[in-house]
């Protein structure tokens, strides 16, 4: 049940399960989370009420001296990143200068780690936004979540905030042309009395139909690893994350990787 924040606009490097050696970069609150989903396994815990807790985010120059500095010191120490990640405590592109920051990160990263690849994990919600589609175009790695093909199993697992729509999304993930990897958590449970799985065959096949569509180079599977913010979710096993991985390379010949 105890979940965590990150407490700097610039942190780790941290070994990422997914990614390697990775120096994240947190775009929203440092005290506070701030995302367009709501997710019921965030481990950053639930959205704050935002009456309650103003979102203070980091300017665009805090965020460039930051990782300025940062890549400074670990040059020093010879440690330096695998990828420079876009996370942190919600959904980065909604930061006002996203773009703008993505385009110093270029900059900087081609100064002081040019070996390093930069990664956006986005929940995908605002690609419908012309400035945050062509920003995550410029990164080498565009993470972006679909965890289901079934809109009522994100309501439940998601709880997107505000207006979405499965379909219009998808359409946005096609308009990347295959340059993207999609990202999906699996697991189950129940939330307010509502049960889901999205391991189940229908699951799967639904969810298949749009990675045939939308085309990435890379899948990755994952299930939960840290505390969530309800005690009522399940972890998949790796046998059966890697039985899914293996349905779509066979179906698709799409590269998938598991995280267990």
């Amino acid at each position: 049940m105890a979940t965590f924040l990150f407490d700097k606009t610039v942190f780790g490097p941290v070994i990422s399960r997914r990614l390697g050696i990775s120096l994240g970069i947190n775009l929203l609150p440092n005290t506070s989370k701030l995302c367009s989903f709501d997710c019921i396994y965030c481990e950053c815990g639930w959205n704050p009420d935002p009456r309650k807790v103003k979102a203070l985010l980091p300017t665009r120059r805090e965020v460039s001296s930051a990782l300025e500095r940062k890549l400074s010191e670990i040059a020093l120490e010879k440690q330096l990143p695998d990828v420079i990640t876009f996370a942190g405590n919600g959904e980065p592109t909604m930061h006002p200068n996203f773009s703008e920051i993505i385009d110093d990160t270029i900059e900087i990263r081609n100064r002081l780690a040019p070996g390093a690849r930069i990664a956006v994990l986005s929940n995908s919600m605002h690609l419908n936004k012309p400035k945050v589609f062509e920003a995550l175009k410029k990164v080498d790695d565009n993470i972006l979540k679909l965890d289901s093909a079934i809109a009522e199993t994100i309501e439940i697992m998601d709880r997107p905030v505000g207006r979405f729509n499965l379909e219009k999304l998808v359409e946005q993930l096609c308009k990347f042309n295959g340059k993207l990897v999609i990202q999906t958590m699996f697991l189950k449970g129940s939330y307010q009395g509502r049960e889901f799985d999205n391991t189940t065959q229908r699951e799967i096949d639904a969810w298949i139909g749009l990675l045939k569509k939308i085309k990435p180079e890379k899948v990755m599977i994952y299930t939960i690893a840290r505390d969530t913010p309800i005690d009522t979710l399940q972890k998949v096993s790796e046998e059966k994350l890697c039985s899914i991985a293996e349905i779509v390379n066979r179906r698709l010949n799409i590269k998938t990787e598991v995280s267990g």
